[in-house]
């Protein structure tokens, strides 16, 4: 499948942040670009406001003229949110439209180029972004395609301006749906494999072995960069000639020393086989982030970009929206944002929060994510959120699936041990707060809609000044 052979693009799911990644990408290579998205957001008014036409209603009558009269022309892009029962999907799909998913996708984009891929059930989004603006920042020519809105971007899309003789693809590989399988790149980073997705893999043992292929497809004479934790047997099955790097904040071929938190700067000094790098500060605070950090930098590094401009991009790196995001600070308190769904990444959250704020009354908001995964992993998520001080869980955000009988926000919540929890409900938040102001640090967590609620809180805490008091 060639892309030239399309001239009008289509996406089921367009509002998605990989779809809308894609979507941007065709609209500033010239195609004519549609999209469904069942929702409107701030994103897909974003879309809109850039000249690509969204409708919200599931029904063959919204598809463009365009794609009716001009079917061989006609790409469409699918997303795997996408239901079977989808209206508009199973017409295109009757009509014999050339159909593909998302990730194939990706992978037809990327095929000559110069691929960096990030892969890992958590990190992948900050790290693929560090990866891409640490490039952009020391002036190579690269395209990058996140999972996330990089702040320093704007955008969760770069586009490079074809100067370079190879192009430089940084691209976020995803594990869901098996999708990071579509991609052959060239340096490949591995932040995490900890089980995941269980609705799509079965169990952990299948993850693995998906990973395993994942990383079989790293070319020959590339580069594997895996954080020192993931289960050795991710490796077995690398190709002959790829160079393999253990990473981790204190152990691996690549690591930190010196590590010091100053205010919410995170400063230390990089050991690398590659060049070691002193005096490195972040200012997107987290031992984790120090660590996906790390991990960008050994890929700028082989694609030699000099320590003093990695000194210089690292600084000025601002962070990925809903990634450890400070939403506002002021008249004694903290609130963050932030996209944690994995018991995991919640642990690492909790334990980078308590760093920054020891002694500070830490207030937590969590929206579970999936029946599937809250019945997976119940009992860890009562023990990653048991280190607040008060915890507030809200209903499960259904996403893909149906409701699980017996699964619900409570069978995290009887096992959280903490001095305050209570269930409640979305729609009562805000209004709790602005009468409940009782903490020094507040974060919201989660991968559902409970973004609704970050504007919403910051009004009350700038505006509620009185009451916060």
């Amino acid at each position: 499948m060639k892309l030239e052979d399309y001239s009008y693009i289509y996406f089921l799911g367009i509002g998605g942040i990989g779809m809308s990644a894609i979507a941007r990408w065709f609209k500033a290579k010239g195609f004519p670009v549609w999209g469904y998205d069942k929702t409107r957001t701030a994103l897909t008014e974003a879309l809109e406001q850039e000249g690509i036409v969204v409708h919200y209603e599931d029904d063959i009558n919204n598809l463009p003229q365009e794609l009716l009269q001009h079917k061989e022309e006609t790409l469409v892009v699918l997303t795997p949110a996408i239901p079977a029962e989808h209206n508009e999907w199973n017409y295109l799909k009757e009509q014999q439209y050339t159909i593909k998913k998302r990730s194939e996708v990706l992978g037809i984009i990327t095929g000559s180029a110069y691929t960096v891929a990030v892969a890992g059930t958590h990190g992948k989004t900050t790290t693929s972004s560090i990866v891409a603006h640490l490039l952009h920042h020391a002036g190579v020519d690269c395209s990058a395609f996140l999972g996330g809105i990089s702040t320093n971007l704007n955008s969760n899309l770069l586009i490079g301006n074809g100067s370079a003789a190879k192009e430089v693809v940084v691209v976020e590989a995803d594990e869901y749906d098996r999708s990071f399988l579509t991609l052959f790149p060239d340096v490949a980073i591995v932040t995490s494999a900890d089980p995941d997705h269980l609705d799509i893999y079965g169990d952990g043992e299948e993850l693995i072995r998906t990973f395993q292929r994942f990383i079989s497809q790293v070319k020959p004479g590339g580069f594997l960069f895996i954080h020192a934790s993931v289960d050795s047997r991710l490796t077995e099955k690398v190709q002959e000639g790829v160079q393999v790097v253990k990473y981790s904040l204190d152990n691996g071929a690549a690591h930190v020393e010196n590590l010091n938190i100053n205010g919410r700067w995170f400063e230390f000094d990089v050991q690398s086989p590659y060049g070691n790098i002193q005096s490195m500060k972040l200012g997107v605070p987290g031992f984790h982030n120090a660590e996906n950090t790390l991990a960008a930098i050994l890929a700028a590094e082989v694609l030699e970009v000099p320590a003093a401009k990695i000194r210089a991009g690292v600084e000025a790196f601002t962070g990925v929206k809903r990634r450890f995001e400070f939403v506002y600070e002021g008249n004694g308190k903290v609130y963050i944002d932030d996209y944690a769904h994995h018991p995991k990444e919640i642990d690492a959250f909790m334990n980078s929060l308590r760093a920054l704020y020891p002694s500070k009354r830490i207030k937590v908001i969590f929206q579970p994510h999936l029946f599937s995964r809250t019945k997976d992993f119940a009992s860890e998520f009562a023990e990653s959120l048991s280190k607040a001080d008060e915890l507030v869980l809200l209903d499960i955000y259904p996403a893909r699936e149906k409701p699980i009988p017996g699964v619900t926000s409570d069978i995290i919540l009887s096992q959280v041990n903490c001095p305050v929890k209570r269930l409640m409900r979305k729609e009562e938040v805000v209004e709790k707060l602005r009468l409940e102001p009782d903490f020094d640090v507040l974060a919201t967590l989660g991968a559902g809609d409970i973004d609704t609620l970050v504007r919403p809180i910051k009004n009350i805490l700038e505006n509620n000044r009185d009451g916060l008091e």
